[in-house]
């Protein structure tokens, strides 16, 4: 049974943008103009903006929800197949804390 971690990258991550370049790297000027408009609003203001943008409207919401169901669904495959071997909590953080040691040398 082989040992293989998926390579694929989830298109839920991909839609939400995990990865991607910092929001302040890709500005664009348009965006830039928002911002600026942005901060001349009052306190409430700001935040009822801030709660509309990140709504999400139905169709934006079924096409990640749609998304997450496709990645479930191929990791639990992979998983009661033997495609990929599950990896305890701990050993993930060791793993995860020898690579963060490794780039801090």
């Amino acid at each position: 049974m082989p040992n293989r971690r998926a390579s694929r990258r989830d298109p839920a991550i991909a839609m939400a943008g995990v990865g991607a370049e910092s929001y302040t790297g890709g500005m664009t000027p348009r965006l830039a103009d928002f911002i600026e408009a942005g901060r001349a609003l009052d306190a409430d203001e700001r935040e009822i903006a801030a709660m509309a943008l990140q709504q999400v409207d139905a169709a934006e919401q079924a096409a990640v929800d749609a998304a997450w169901d496709e990645a479930i669904e191929r990791r639990l495959e992979e998983l009661t197949s033997g495609t990929v071997a599950p990896v305890s909590g701990r050993e993930t953080l060791a793993i995860a804390r020898a690579r963060s040691a490794a780039r801090r040398k």
